[in-house]
């Protein structure tokens, strides 16, 4: 029989049996609860790196054997009319690192350095400007070695892990700064133009035109970027090559510009500030555009620095300024032949209109002269275009109105962009009433009719506004649109486009009056007293107008060759002449104009006769000698 001693000490070791095993419970859930803790953490881990970021590790991986390459497409060439290169494609060998095959970026990078004869810190300032970017992704550090650089680097590369040189075709222009602002230039797309619709397909660091036919033809000349598939060891070295697309070449051009007449105009321009600007009369096809001074296009693809890019923009010459099509200037004289067709075909005058010229014309208080102090006496309108009548001309323009011969000048294209398809082509201004009153709420003033009708006042024309014009003349009223393409080849056969002339309009005027005006023309460089006969020629002739436009206004009274000899040198006329050739049967319409230059008979008309001349000499009718 058990006694109550017994009892109680079997509830004891009952009671401790319990406790241990909640004790052990509490220890055993703990445990399973860090367990699926850690079990939960590694699975959200693991489904980051596949999931989340399954695409980037994937690609990292594949990378360390399997490398992208980009290949670039050479761009078009392009050709003058004759087939001579005037822009072609170079190799350009680039410095170019892959940091995630570099196990010693510092040392790799100072060795870079001194091979190149460059200073670290330009490299460094390179890394760390992408240091976002991914290590597998090359990084240009140097553009275009010199022949040096790329011998000591390439002789390096065995022991340089990481470091590649990228070959990629530059452009080549053949003969700098010749028909610089025809041509254009290329410079890097920057990302507000990466972004746009016009560039689509495009990467950053391409090499886009920005100007010219380089810019207006982007589309033809850029080609398609190819690439290529190579597996590369643990150092990044190529081990062969798996896949490869060819890139394709941009397409070439084929233009009207005749290459040694274009050199012929720019010789003349030296040293001068001006433009020439040569074309057919039967299609517009641009023949010459010469603008003076001109700009390195090759400092636009090695890329200019800022302090470059500052003289450059600063320089008071303005060499980026185009001016055969994107300034324009009063014409003078050479815009008396546009007035005098307007006033035959509006009735304003006829073939025997004469006018008295006593060197002025009194119009109420104020005297407005003509060139010539002593007058012209009684002169017609042949008369008056040959010796440049100014008192003739201001008659006319009042009996016409400003508005009639606003209405009839610009049916020649004046006061228009010509089409051409160049950026910041200029639109000139040939004034009407309505046009002063909007600009500045001020009625139009007959005084002012007067100014307009010898190519002063308000008018304002581009050189190739006026050769397109006087083109129209001298093919009795066919208005062309200027072109400077003529033809746009591909790789085959199939992929080749030429350019047809367009003929803007056909000008209404009757062929009696552009008869009588062309008679003129001729006569101011056939005749003895034509302001023209300076440059008469034996072999050919020529016709056309001198026009000498005003930049200063000179007061009443004043003694004009006087004070050509005291004005600064900024303050002289303008010099300008239009001309074409043969006069029966022109083949080339030529404007000239010179900045400041004084006379147009002295200045620009000896210019337009030696490119007429040397255009002549090389056709298929030469001329005989």
């Amino acid at each position: 029989m058990k006694t109550t001693d017994d009892k109680l000490d079997g509830f004891k070791l009952i009671n401790r049996d319990g406790g241990e095993s909640v004790s052990f419970q509490r220890q055993y859930l703990l445990i399973c609860a860090i367990m699926v803790l850690l079990m939960m953490i590694y699975m959200v881990r693991l489904w980051q790196l596949q999931v989340l970021q399954g695409e980037l590790y994937r690609y990292q991986s594949e990378n360390n054997r399997i490398r992208m390459e980009e290949i670039a497409a050479p761009r078009g060439i392009i050709f003058d009319r004759n087939g001579v290169p005037i822009v072609e494609n170079r190799p350009a060998y680039h410095l170019v690192i892959i940091r995630e095959d570099i196990t010693d970026l510092d040392g790799t990078i100072r060795e870079l350095a001194r091979l190149c004869e460059r200073n670290p810190d330009e490299f460094f300032s390179i890394i760390e400007a992408n240091k976002s970017s991914p290590k597998f992704v090359p990084l240009r550090l140097a553009s275009d070695l010199d022949r040096d650089c790329l011998a000591r680097v390439e002789a390096q590369r065995i022991r340089l892990p990481g470091v590649e040189i990228e070959l990629e075709p530059k452009r080549e222009y053949k003969w700098n700064a010749t028909a610089a602002h025809l041509i254009g230039y290329l410079s890097e797309i920057t990302e507000a133009e990466i972004k746009s619709e016009k560039y689509r397909g495009y990467y950053p660091g391409e090499d886009i035109g920005k100007v010219g036919i380089e810019s207006a033809f982007e589309k033809y000349l850029h080609g398609s970027r190819g690439g290529r598939q190579l597996e590369v060891d643990a150092a990044g070295r190529r081990v062969r090559l798996l896949e490869e697309h060819l890139p394709i070449s941009g397409r070439n051009l084929w233009l009207t510009l005749d290459m040694e007449l274009q050199k012929t105009a720019e010789a003349l321009l030296e040293d001068k500030t001006g433009a020439i600007v040569a074309v057919d009369p039967t299609d517009g096809a641009v023949l010459a555009f010469a603008c003076s001074p001109s700009f390195d296009q090759e400092k636009f693809v090695r890329g200019l620095n800022k302090d470059e890019w500052l003289a450059l923009s600063k320089d008071p010459s303005h060499p980026l300024l185009n001016r055969g099509s994107g300034a324009a200037y009063p014409p003078g004289s050479t815009y008396k032949p546009f007035v005098a067709l307007a006033a035959l075909k509006e009735g304003a005058i006829n073939a025997a209109s004469n006018f008295t010229c006593p060197g002025y014309l009194q119009f109420g208080d104020r005297k407005y002269r003509c060139w010539k102090d002593h007058g012209h006496g009684s002169v017609n309108v042949e008369r008056a275009l040959i010796e440049s009548c100014d008192v003739f001309f201001y008659q006319t323009g009042l009996k016409l109105g400003v508005d009639r011969l606003a209405q009839n000048v610009t049916a020649f294209g004046l006061g228009e962009r010509t089409g051409i398809g160049l950026q910041g082509e200029h639109p000139g201004l040939i004034p009407t009433s309505l046009w002063k009153k909007q600009a500045t709420g001020v009625p139009w003033q007959k005084g002012e009719t007067i100014s307009i009708s010898i190519g002063q006042g308000f008018d304002l024309v581009t050189p190739l506004q006026m050769a397109m014009a006087y083109s129209a003349i001298a093919n009795n009223g066919k208005l062309w649109q200027p072109y400077v393409v003529k033809r746009i080849e591909g790789s085959s056969a199939n992929e080749i486009d030429e350019i047809s002339p367009r003929l803007k309009r056909k000008i209404s005027i009757e062929q009696p009056w552009f008869d009588l005006v062309k008679k003129g023309l001729a006569g101011v460089v056939e005749e003895p007293r034509g302001t023209g006969h300076l440059i008469r020629n034996p072999f050919v002739q020529i016709a056309g107008k001198t026009g000498t436009a005003q930049v200063v206004h000179v007061a009443q009274g004043a003694n004009r060759k006087l004070l050509e000899k005291l004005t600064n040198s900024k303050d002289r006329d303008h010099a300008w002449f239009v001309g074409y050739a043969p006069a029966s049967d022109a083949r080339i319409c030529v404007a000239a104009i010179v900045e400041h230059g004084g006379h147009g008979a002295s200045v620009a008309a000896p210019m337009v006769q030696k490119v007429i001349l040397a255009y002549l000499k090389n056709t298929e009718k030469p001329l005989k000698e």
